[in-house]
């Protein structure tokens, strides 16, 4: 954990390509101190075809999955945070968003989980 997900338009690659967006997003993330590093996971989705607005408006919008146990103010931070750094590297762009949402602990299980049960 955490995951975030980048969504954005296509033609934005063609200011920073998506290495370039991951470390410095890797870099934002890793900074807060809410996460070990290694649990930080970054996937961009390009899109060609979207609307905003009802136009053709580049865009960036960063979902970002962590466990729960975080409080308001540290998501909003990191929300800030995220939403920061992509304006600096995209200072023309005006559409740029990112929130935070969080897993349910009592829900959530994954691979590794399997082999830690009791026999």
């Amino acid at each position: 954990m955490p995951h975030l997900i980048v969504d954005c338009s296509q033609e934005i690659l063609q200011i920073h390509d998506e290495e370039t967006i991951i470390t410095r997003l890797h870099r934002v993330v890793n900074s807060s101190g809410l996460f070990e590093e290694s649990d930080i996971k970054i996937r961009i989705h390009p899109f060609e075809t979207y609307a905003v607005g009802g136009g053709r408006d580049d865009f960036i919008h960063t979902f970002t999955w962590i466990m729960q146990g975080r409080s308001v103010e540290q998501r909003a931070a990191l929300s800030k945070a995220i939403v920061s750094e992509l304006t600096e590297m995209f200072p023309l762009l005006p559409r740029i968003a990112a929130n935070i949402a969080e897993f349910e602990q009592a829900t959530y299980f994954n691979r590794a989980m399997m082999y830690s049960l009791p026999s």
